[in-house]
């Protein structure tokens, strides 16, 4: 177990942003409903593109360390390695909102792109005009074939200040994007882990890496990389990080570059300057000229070891982009001119409120079936304390193939799930009851798990939305609508390696027991069963979706943590039926 200056671990975010904003209050403030949108203080103004970046917590500096007037105007806080929430985002965004646009920057993960990209449909319906520009920089990820497919990682560093600074000179929407495609284009990174670390939820090492031994390629999250080799000196670490981002830039001699050498928590200063001593030799014997350097710590993995090496490859503009004053809590170029620059007018922009009101008529639903409303809570209150008696085992699972937070990410969204339900009027529906859950999903999560089953729920609702109780048929419609509600938002198909795999074949298992005439607890048996087995099967299957996919044949023998906990969700639902 490791050892942590934490308090509750569920107030964690909270007092992270209270302890950010109290450390920088002539810098930072917060804004809007959720309380997890930090925003520069003199930052956003009207006429200027909004400039949000975000992510994940666990990766101070980032990503509201870069807050501030120059570079980002805000940055919504999502949980430890989990990307923010759809209404996190959209504080975020409206608070950046000059009137001309608003630039999400965030690194290439699921989550991040699922809920960003609910945040801009949601913003647009509110006529304000949102982007995403996915960052791509991680080498090790995919080849440079699949280049879209590749993780944003420390190089987020570059693209952020490149963006906020041509934000800040007063370019369009179009030309901000153009900025930040230019500087992706031109930045690769390569990263080496030498220890675990730990979600504070569980104190436990979301993976291991053998005394002796080092991960080449290991993503900010804890992800594992392309290989695991003996650990070696200081110098041959540097040149197997340089060798692929040097092949892929094409320097010449004469070309300019500005590096990186990213701490990835706990790795001491001294090693991190021996790795740039390493890198301006080899540099320098290929007459190429370092512009500027920034070594430290700017993208972390909690108290992950190990660093990261990013190459800029620059230009006359990226260089300008660079230079231009920016002043944040966690990076200051220029930063008393940048102090005293002009700051115009700005209009404070709120969303507005949606009506979510049910307007169902109880008398017009179908009342025959055994599920009822209230059997339908007590299955939904089994499924949470399964969740949370597992949460340890799921985090195990997802750390050998993820970034070890599935099952932190579960309870979380349970627990307010469960809390929404509290809240719920007495007669609600069971239809009426999926929306509050998909409601308290997509706030709490972020992450992929987030989108994935706020849709389920919601579609799942929809699916039975002419019934007050459900009988055998509208349990498998219901768990037909959970399994279509997640392929819809993930886009994912059976054998991809997924929580699909464990839905397709629950719903397949519950259809057939109906045709053979089965209650509803014996389809909902017949569900769990079929959910079991289609865990079982993504052990022998290569990934082909999300974050373990960039492991390739290293994923076969884990099994899928989103399948694991979709088989233990709904083998609860059928126990609290067979109590029932």
């Amino acid at each position: 177990m490791s050892k942590k200056l934490i308090n509750d671990p569920d107030d964690l975010i909270a007092e992270l942003i209270e302890g950010m904003v109290s450390a920088h209050p002539d810098h930072l403030t917060v804004e809007g409903e959720t309380g997890r949108a930090i925003v520069a203080r003199n930052g956003p103004r009207d006429g200027k593109v909004g400039i949000v970046v975000g992510g994940g917590s666990g990766h101070e500096p980032a990503f509201a360390g870069y807050v501030g007037k120059g570079l980002a105007d805000a940055a919504p806080l999502g949980n430890i390695f989990a990307s923010p929430s759809p209404a996190q985002i959209m504080d975020a965004g409206f608070a950046a909102d000059g009137g001309a646009g608003v630039l999400f920057l965030y690194g290439n993960y699921t989550g991040d792109v699922m809920n960003f990209g609910m945040a801009e449909e949601a913003m647009a319906k509110q006529g304000v005009v949102a982007r995403s520009f996915v960052t791509t920089d991680d080498v090790a990820s995919a080849p440079r074939d699949k280049i879209d497919e590749r993780r944003g990682i420390a190089g987020n560093f570059f693209v952020f200040k490149v963006a906020g600074a041509a934000a800040d000179m007063g370019a369009s929407l179009e030309a901000v994007e153009a900025a930040a495609k230019r500087a992706n284009d031109a930045t690769r990174t390569m990263g080496v882990a030498l220890s675990a670390c730990s979600m504070p939820q569980t104190g436990k090492a979301n993976f291991e890496i053998p005394d002796g031994e080092m991960e080449i390629g290991m993503g900010i999250h804890g992800e594992p990389g392309i290989a695991r080799v003996p650990a070696e000196a200081a110098d041959a670490v540097t040149d197997r990080l340089l060798h692929p981002i040097l092949g892929e830039l094409a320097l010449n001699p004469g070309d300019r570059v500005a590096v990186l050498v990213n701490g990835l928590g706990s790795t001491t200063l001294l090693e991190l300057y021996l790795l740039h001593r390493r890198v301006a030799e080899v540099l320098k014997a290929r007459q190429i000229d370092i512009h500027h350097s920034w070594v430290g710590e700017y993208c972390t993995s909690l108290e992950m070891g190990g660093a990261s090496v990013s190459l800029m490859k620059l230009d006359d503009d990226l260089i300008n982009w660079l230079e231009h004053p920016c002043d944040t809590p966690a990076l200051r170029v220029g930063a008393e001119e940048a102090a005293r620059g002009e700051t115009t007018n700005r209009t404070q922009r709120t969303r507005k409120q949606v009506d979510r009101e049910s307007k169902v008529s109880k008398h017009d639903l179908i009342a025959t079936g055994t599920i009822t409303p209230k059997v339908f809570r007590r299955m939904m209150a089994a499924s949470a304390q399964a969740i949370f008696t597992q949460r340890d085992h799921l985090c195990e699972l997802d750390g050998a193939v993820g970034d070890g937070d599935h099952g932190v990410t579960m309870e979380i969204g349970w627990k307010a799930a469960l809390s929404a339900l509290d809240q719920s009027a007495d007669k609600a529906t069971i239809s009426e009851l999926c929306n509050v859950m998909a409601q308290a999903f997509l706030d709490a999560v972020g992450a992929s798990a987030g989108p994935l089953y706020a849709t389920a729920f919601s579609t799942a609702g929809v699916a039975v939305s002419d019934r007050l109780n459900l009988d055998a048929a509208a349990t498998v419609a219901w768990l037909a609508g959970m399994t279509e509600g997640i392929a819809s938002r993930g886009g994912a198909a059976a054998g991809e390696k997924t929580m699909i795999d464990a839905w397709a074949p629950a719903v397949l298992d519950a259809s057939r027991a109906l045709e053979q005439g089965a209650s509803v607890a014996s389809c909902m048996m017949a569900a769990a069963e079929g959910a079991a087995r289609g865990a079982e099967a993504t052990i022998q299957m290569q990934s082909n979706r999300g974050r373990s996919k960039k492991l390739g044949s290293r994923s076969i023998g884990h099994r899928d943590p989103g399948a694991a906990s979709a088989a233990i969700m709904i083998a609860a639902w059928a126990q609290a039926l067979r109590d029932a």
